[in-house]
């Protein structure tokens, strides 16, 4: 019988200023903070499902109010993210959720679905490890099945180059891995430009014929 399955969003708090820092640069301190709450807001209420247990893991650890600001953030477990660089508190991730498989996720992915979180843990049936690759040569998901976890995957990986999916999947090497559909994560104000598009795509196809 399948374990049941942990997906884990890891988010800032929404402070101006304080997250998206590189779109920011680009597009402006209030215009990337919009993106951000709105973002997360929207992956929290798709991704509460009951086939998985949702998990928010923010930093900084102790933020208050978060139920305010993204009410679906009350249906997930909330814990800090703790200290540490990106791969040693992603690490802490699957090192401290209960047992199941785990599949962790940014907030920054607005096109991501219900069935991608689905594919990943069906790919952990009969992998060790599952990613979702990004064009930039990165990723926006990472899921272990745990049984084969006393290691660090995250050890020396390059984060926030083209190298991060190919230095990550170097120390993975004797495990069976599966890769879902690649998605862009919205890291630069080409990729804002590319999703405001896609938005407005969607919103001019008539109900129904989407």
């Amino acid at each position: 019988m399948r374990r049941q399955g942990h997906l884990v969003l890891f988010a800032k708090a929404p402070r101006l200023g304080r997250v998206k820092r590189r779109l920011a640069c680009q597009i402006g301190n209030v215009s990337a903070l919009r993106f951000h709450r709105q973002t997360t807001a929207a992956m929290l209420k798709k991704l509460s499902h009951p086939h998985w247990r949702l998990w928010l893991f923010l930093t900084p650890d102790n933020v208050g109010g978060i139920s305010c600001v993204w009410p679906y953030a009350k249906r997930a477990r909330r814990m800090g993210q703790g200290a540490g660089d990106l791969g040693q508190r992603m690490a802490r991730v699957f090192q401290n959720v209960s047992p199941g498989p785990v599949v962790l996720i940014g907030s920054d992915i607005p096109d991501i679905t219900p069935g991608d979180i689905r594919d990943a843990f069906r790919a952990l049936d009969d992998h060790d490890a599952v990613f979702g690759p990004s064009p930039d040569g990165g990723y926006w998901l990472v899921g272990f099945r745990r049984r084969v976890l006393p290691f660090h995957p995250f050890r020396g990986v390059r984060w926030s180059s083209p190298h991060a999916l190919a230095d990550t999947l170097g120390n993975l090497s004797h495990l069976r891995v599966a890769q879902l559909v690649s998605r862009e994560d919205v890291d630069t104000e080409s990729d804002y430009r590319r999703w405001r598009q896609r938005q407005k795509l969607k919103a001019s196809v008539p109900e129904g014929e989407a």
